[in-house]
């Protein structure tokens, strides 16, 4: 939701005359900071809906329908102790999750009838496209082909990686980023040890 619209919906439901500068108070900013917003197009944050809402008194998640999607944000899945491997393996050694709130603008592919998470990844293989401790969004995998040379996370022989795929008709070709590391390809029987986990769709460094 945009500042404009933010301001139309509580002088709607307030029946108070809503101004910037009020909005401004609310957020602890200056009223120049709300009119360049105004004037950019950007979008209200949940966190920031909540700080407004205390302000006037009003409940805006109720407002909205609780609906994240009207000002862009989304909830994932977030496995803090879940790493996938950029070099030779790691296992998954804990499943606990948090629920974290992100804004769309970071999935470059978002659809609302996917689901996502976000892990982190360890080692250099993938370097420089990822690096070690970038956290990764998934798109979970729903039995789709393989997109050659997309990144993917997988399960092989129960350690979890990170690489570009691509697939042939008996093989699956394993590639690394970081050309110290050697290109892998599993055939035959051993290609039934691949479990996709998701396409890797956007990687962050800081959230």
């Amino acid at each position: 939701m945009k500042v404009k619209e933010l301001l139309d919906l509580i002088q709607k439901n307030t029946l108070r005359v809503v101004n910037q500068t009020m909005l401004a108070d609310a957020l602890g900013v200056t009223r120049q900071t709300i009119s360049n917003r105004a004037r950019s197009g950007s979008e209200v944050t949940l966190s920031e809906l909540t700080k407004i809402g205390r302000y006037f008194n009003v409940e805006l998640s109720l407002l909205l329908g609780n609906d994240s999607s009207d000002i862009g944000m989304i909830n994932i899945d977030y496995y803090p102790e879940v790493f996938a491997s950029c070099g030779n393996g790691t296992v998954t050694f804990s499943e606990e999750k948090e629920i974290i709130e992100l804004h769309k603008s970071v999935f470059p592919e978002y659809h609302n009838n996917k689901k996502y998470s976000m892990i982190h990844a360890k080692g250099d293989s993938m370097s420089p496209f990822i690096n070690n401790g970038d956290k990764l969004i998934i798109e979970h995998w729903e039995n789709n082909q393989i997109i050659d040379n997309k990144v993917y996370v997988f399960c092989y022989k129960s350690e979890i990686f990170v690489k570009r795929l691509s697939k042939n008709l008996d093989e699956i070709i394993i590639k690394s980023e970081n050309p110290t590391y050697s290109t892998r390809i599993i055939k035959g029987e051993d290609m039934n040890e691949i479990s996709i986990i998701g396409r890797v769709v956007s990687i962050l460094r800081s959230i």
